[in-house]
């Protein structure tokens, strides 16, 4: 998905030579090593890897929800503890995390309830990010009326509420099943067209990133590192019958040999 207009994009992440290091019972535990990435303005972002790798672990470093213990890096052109006070950002967990006795509607609502919004501006954008994710009409559900795919589309809508520039995705579609996750990617691509966020999006399927992304960060682990950084140049415009053709199965193949290489059948 190269930029059809050839103009230089914004840097939204930058980081240079971050290291993460837990200190634990049993000594340190080296989960990042020497990353240097750049994320620009409008990229979708993937991060893949072997379980172990730190895909979720640098996505809650850029979050601000983890603390570097060396290098750099900042959100926006500010540290990632700014961006997190300014709500520069999003954020989708693996499970949709909506709470049961509020509705649909209620639950999109709520960060804008912390927030301190008026009931008017809550009711405006629960309104139009519903619009966005195909769920008008199920506001007044609650989260087990609904489907899980559903849920996952509600817990979308709720990060979109804050009017974010950049969406961080922790593997939201992985316990979906196949024909609901392929539905979603294609939903999550038409939303992205329309909002042009910028998505960082954490995943362990090939057919997901490369369908998904601009930009797969392949990543090895122990200590979490990355291995390659394929940039995509499939249309931007794409349905799942790209994943057919040969554009795409050349990018997948690249993928799967940096997993190969990064794997280790010791554990």
């Amino acid at each position: 998905m190269a930029r059809e207009d050839g103009a230089n994009a914004r840097s939204v992440i930058d980081i240079r030579d971050l290291s993460l290091t837990f200190e634990t019972n049993d000594g340190p535990v080296h989960a990042l090593s020497n990353i240097d990435l750049n994320i620009e303005e409008g990229d979708f972002v993937s991060f893949i890897g072997p379980s172990g790798c730190g895909k979720t672990t640098l996505l809650r470093v850029i979050a601000d929800l983890e603390k570097p213990t060396g290098g750099h890096i900042s959100v926006n052109g500010v540290s990632p503890e700014e961006a997190r006070l300014a709500r520069a950002y999003g954020y989708v967990f693996q499970s949709a995390a909506l709470y049961p006795w509020r509705t649909i509607a209620n639950n999109v609502a709520l960060p804008l309830e912390i927030m301190g919004l008026s009931s008017e501006e809550r009711a405006e954008r629960v309104k139009r990010n519903m619009e966005l994710v195909n769920l008008s009409g199920f506001e007044r559900k609650y989260p087990w009326q609904l489907s899980g795919g559903m849920q996952q589309r509600a817990s979308i809508a709720r990060a979109l509420a804050v009017e974010p520039d950049l969406l961080l995705m922790d593997e939201p579609f992985g316990a979906l099943d196949e024909i609901v996750r392929d539905h979603l990617n294609e939903q999550l691509l038409q939303l992205w067209a329309k909002t042009n966020k910028t998505v960082v999006f954490v995943t362990h399927s090939i057919p997901e990133a490369v369908f998904l992304s601009t930009k797969i960060v392949v990543l090895f682990p122990r200590p979490g590192r990355i291995y390659d950084v394929i940039e995509s140049d499939l249309p931007r415009d794409r349905t799942l019958d790209i994943r057919e053709t040969p554009e795409f199965l050349k990018i997948a193949h690249r993928v799967r040999d940096g997993l190969r290489a990064g794997h280790s059948y010791d554990d």
